[in-house]
């Protein structure tokens, strides 16, 4: 039995156009199956929550959309031996897609999970914030606070990304809400502390990336040796003097340079961090709003997905 979960909005209808591919397909094959089209934020994550709990036999849940549309599922799962996850990517920027090496036709993407010869054993994060009442949400692809989040917060609320889909032109609301961003953006004073233990300060943070994958915001490789499968986070720090050579660092990771020597990078499974002010958070490209202290940490191959 196979329950697909879809984003029908996700890049601007592209996910309803998939799964009415998706679904010629089934049928003709006698494949059984149910289908679960989400109509608003966070109703992916009760769909997977529903499909999980208490759990007592193998299912295979299949979710067509972008990040986002999987970090909904993700934080809505009830783990045990009988989940496993099949993806095939419709969203924008598809940093997972990307990382797995999964093909974009919908065609070959369900063929995949049809008849899987691959699966993977892929960690993912949690993070706590909140100052009055601590929230948890967990993330598959990365998570960040400052200018990257930014970005993503002001993309939710843009109509650059429905424009530039329609025009075929994915990447360039991130890049123009990257340059607006940057030309807005102020450093600010802050520290992380690796597993409790190693405590380094900054004054001139920018953002700080914590990547499960080598991507984040639609191919920007600022965690090139992030290995999703190790148990650890790649937590990665821009802060420099100069902003200039910020932007420097931001087309370096646009064009996927393998060595980015404004990016200093730690390995660690758990980072709490701190800055002197609030700044944007986000998980997978979607929102946490505005916060000056977050913990994240590492859960160890607990995802099983097809490849």
């Amino acid at each position: 039995m196979y329950y697909f979960i879809i984003n029908p909005a996700s890049r601007s209808g592209y996910g309803y156009k998939i799964w009415k591919k998706i679904e010629k397909r089934l049928e003709p094959e006698g494949v059984e199956y149910q289908a679960f089209l989400t109509e608003r934020p966070g109703q992916a994550s009760e769909y997977a929550k529903a499909l999980t709990e208490k759990c007592a036999e193998p299912r295979v849940i299949v979710v067509i959309g972008g990040d986002g549309t999987m970090n909904e599922v993700l934080d809505g799962i009830n783990f045990s031996d009988f989940i496993t996850l099949g993806y095939i990517p419709a969203g924008t920027g598809s940093d997972l897609a990307r990382s797995l090496k999964l093909k974009r036709s919908p065609v070959r993407s369900l063929r995949r999970i049809l008849n899987p010869r691959y699966y993977r054993q892929i960690d993912y994060g949690v993070i706590t914030y909140g100052d009055d009442v601590l929230r948890h949400r967990r993330f598959i692809v990365s998570s960040g606070i400052g200018l990257d989040a930014a970005v993503c917060h002001r993309l939710l609320y843009s109509r650059l990304k429905p424009f530039f889909n329609r025009l075929h032109m994915r990447r360039m609301p991130y890049i123009l809400t990257g340059l607006f961003q940057y030309f807005s953006a102020k450093p600010v004073k802050g520290y992380i502390l690796l597993d409790g233990i190693k405590r380094v300060e900054f004054n001139y943070i920018y953002f700080i990336s914590v990547q499960l994958h080598p991507c984040e915001g639609g191919g920007f490789r600022f965690a090139p040796k992030a290995d999703c499968s190790d148990g650890n986070l790649d937590v990665c720090i821009v802060s420099h003097a100069s902003k200039r050579e910020v932007l420097s660092i931001l087309i370096r990771a646009f064009f996927k340079c393998r060595h980015n020597r404004g990016i200093r990078t730690y390995r660690c499974r758990e980072v709490q961090i701190h800055t002197e002010r609030p700044m944007a958070v986000h998980v997978d490209g979607e929102s946490c709003q505005y916060q000056s202290d977050v913990d994240l940490r590492c859960i160890e191959r607990r995802v099983r997905i097809i490849v």
